[in-house]
């Protein structure tokens, strides 16, 4: 996949998602940045940071409970150590840095 191809994906996937968390209903507060960045920040000052990273094309994740790296595999965005999907991982981290429990989900 070129530069433009993950581009395209990782900004496709950050506007769903941003989406999904404006419909979910959560306590965060989140903002998607220019440069692919989304800022989740919690009512106790946690944050979840979320961002493309085109070099190694993949979306990362930084939360409370470490940093995720996920990779596009023709259908999702998969965790590169655990194999877990992108939006479901979110969801469970969103709960654990207590934003409440939530359902998020790709739609590819």
């Amino acid at each position: 996949m070129d530069e433009g191809q993950f581009n395209a994906l990782a900004d496709a996937a950050l506007a769903q998602l941003e989406t999904a968390l404006d419909a979910c209903g959560g306590d965060f507060d989140f903002e998607l940045k220019p440069g692919g960045v989304m800022e989740l920040e919690f009512e106790d000052g946690g944050k979840i940071i979320i961002n493309r990273h085109t070099a190694a094309r993949e979306i990362w994740v930084a939360a409370r409970s470490g940093g995720f790296h996920y990779r596009f595999d023709g259908a999702q965005w998969v965790n590169t150590r655990e194999g877990g999907e992108l939006f479901a991982s979110l969801a469970r981290l969103i709960e654990a840095q207590g934003g409440g429990a939530i359902t998020l989900a790709w739609g590819g």
